[in-house]
This record gives structure tokens, sequence and C-alpha cells, in this order.
């Protein structure tokens, strides 16, 4: 199993943080696991992502060479990335600022994570995270056929958020609060 997935937004919407987490919960699973961040110099703002690969095995290169799975923040990320994903890729969209009436040969999940950090964990701050709840869900979903031990879970996305946040531990609840409702959004 090797999973390849980008995080991309604009600078300042936590799309670095993101993949952060995303790394840490894999290797909270014993899994291997890489990070490479890319980013503008203006940074907040700019075009950001991340790009995770996460791998049963060792891997050879950072670089997301067939990404499977993609979580984008604004509708340029998702202009610019869906086009490289490979088919029944996990695609998590936002749609409070992304149009759901794209022609796409793979149909993601559009998840209004902006509207729902405002309205129900009131910090618009944690978009970031409602997104990678979302996706943690969907690529258990997705995968349901495949044996669910390997994919991320919810158990192992709360200790990395633990860890990525214990400098910060009065953000850990909250961040968790919006990680569990990007997590129930997914049917």
């Amino acid at each position: 199993m090797q999973i390849e997935i980008i995080i991309a937004g604009f600078g300042g919407q936590g799309v670095l943080l993101a993949g952060i987490l995303v790394a840490q919960a894999a290797i909270e699973q014993g899994l291997y696991t890489t990070w490479f961040p890319s980013y503008g110099a203006e940074v907040r703002g700019g075009a950001a992502n991340s790009t995770i690969v996460v791998s049963n095995d060792e891997i050879g290169s950072p670089f997301a060479f067939n990404p499977n799975a993609l979580i984008a923040l604004n509708e340029p990320s998702l202009n610019k990335f869906m086009p490289k994903m490979v088919d029944n890729s996990v695609v998590i969209a936002n749609s409070s600022v992304a149009l759901q009436d794209k022609q796409c040969k793979i149909n993601p999940y559009f998840v209004p994570v902006t509207d729902i950090a405002d309205k129900e964990i009131r910090n618009i701050k944690t978009a970031n995270m409602v997104a990678v709840g979302a996706f943690m869900k969907a690529l258990r979903t997705n995968n349901k056929q495949d044996s669910s031990e390997k994919y991320f879970s919810i158990n192992s996305i709360f200790v990395a958020c633990e860890k990525v946040f214990a400098a910060k531990p009065n953000l850990v609840d909250v961040n968790k609060k919006a990680i569990q409702a990007g997590y129930d959004f997914i049917n």
C-alpha cells in the first residue's frame, strides 16, 4: 500500500500544518512516511502545498508521481492538482470556496470545510483540520474492500494532533473537534 497525498491551498490556510499532521498520523500507525512542503516566497496568500507519501514499505522518493489523494482548500488548487490524480483517487474539495459543478474524471467529496470551521467549531482557522478529518473518513470509506487497519484511524489522527500541538496544548481540543466534525461529515 502506498498513498501519495497532496494538500494544497493558499499560504495561511494551514496547508503545511495539515501535512505534518497527516504524516504524524501515519507514523503513529507504524507506517513509513515522507512530508515535502512547497510554498511561494510571499507565503501568506501565495500558493502552498504539502506532499505526503505513506507506505508499508520504505519510500524511494518524497515526490508524488502518481498522486491518489488530494485535499484542495481552494479552487485554484483543485484546478491545478485534480488533473494529476490517478483513477480511484480520494479528493476532498472545500465547497465553501470551490465550485461543485466541475466535470472531473474523479468525483470529489465536496465538503464545506470553511463553513463547518466557522459555524460549528467557531474557529475559521480550523478549516484545514476539518478537511483532514473528512479526508481520513473518505480514505477509509473508499477502501472498504481492503483491510481498514492499513488506513488512518481516527485515533491515530487524534494522537498526532496531541503531538503536533504539544507546545500549544490549548489548541488540542479545538483541533480534535474540527477533525471529528470533518470525519462525521462524510457518510
